[in-house]
Formats: C-alpha cells, structure tokens, sequence
C-alpha cells in the first residue's frame, strides 16, 4: 500500500510540473510571464569616408616623428596616404559587419634608409591586408593577418 501511494505522488508530482512547463510555455508565446532578455541589436557602423587617419600604432609599437604614415579614403572608394616615405594609392571598399578590402597598393619609388623603408612596408602590409575595422573612442583600428593598425583623425 505504501508503494502505491508512493508511485501515485510521484505521478502527480510529475504530471503538475507538466501542466506548469505547458502552461509557462503557453504563457511566454502568448506574451505573458516571465520572457528571456531581448539581445542587443548589433550597430552597422559606416566607415568614415572623407575622413584623414593619421597612423598612431602598428601592433601595439607606437610611430614617433613627423612622418608617421597616414591615408584617407574618399567616396569613390579610393585610398591614398603616405606610408612613411612613399605615398600610395588604392581601391578600398568597406563591407558588411565592419569589414574591409583594400586592393592592390599602387606606390611612389622615392628612396629612404632601410629602417624607415622596413616600417613603411610592414604599415602597408597590415593596411593592405586589413580585413576587420573599428571606430573605438576615436580612433580607427584595422585589423588583419599582418597586424593591428591604430589611428588617429587628423583635421
């Protein structure tokens, strides 16, 4: 006899909860009871056209000088800068969830000693490979397989 009134409880208890997960379930996709937190909306940012950046970082290394190494991409989705030495050119095109593709970089063939020229190829190395930027209080970072680029605007 006890076994049956344990067996009967256990099969009440598990039938209410059933009723309950039903009736809560019901209750959240009629708009009633306790709901799960909205999620955020992500913000499309858009890239700043027309904008000049002035390079503050590749990497976490900090440029010096007055030749740090700068671009600007207008609204035909043309860049152009100074890498440090040379000044370059390309067709670049902001995409979807702040990504990037910059093409080719078209160059100057101005000569400069071999430490300035070895910074200005790894800067346009980690501007040409960009493939992810960010506008983060303030600057501009890009980000690819050839490193992190920070940059501050210049007006």
């Amino acid at each position: 006899m006890k076994t049956v009134r344990l067996a009967l409880t256990a099969v009440t208890a598990l039938a209410a909860a059933s009723v309950l997960t039903l009736t809560t379930a019901d209750a959240q996709q009629r708009g009633h009871g306790p709901q799960a937190a909205p999620q955020p909306k992500k913000v499309e940012k858009n890239f700043p056209l027309g904008k000049n950046w002035i390079a503050i970082s590749l990497n976490g290394k900090r440029y010096g000088g007055a030749e740090r190494p700068s671009f600007v991409l207008d609204s035909q989705f043309r860049a152009r800068g100074f890498g440090g030495c040379n000044t370059f050119s390309a067709v670049a095109f902001p995409l979807r969830d702040m990504g990037i593709a910059v093409g080719p970089l078209a160059l100057t063939r101005r000569a400069c000693d071999k430490a300035t020229q070895s910074a200005e190829t790894a800067y346009l190395s980690a501007l040409r490979y960009a493939q992810k930027w960010d506008i983060i209080n303030g600057q501009l970072v890009m980000k690819g397989p050839a490193g992190e680029l920070r940059f501050d605007r210049t007006f």
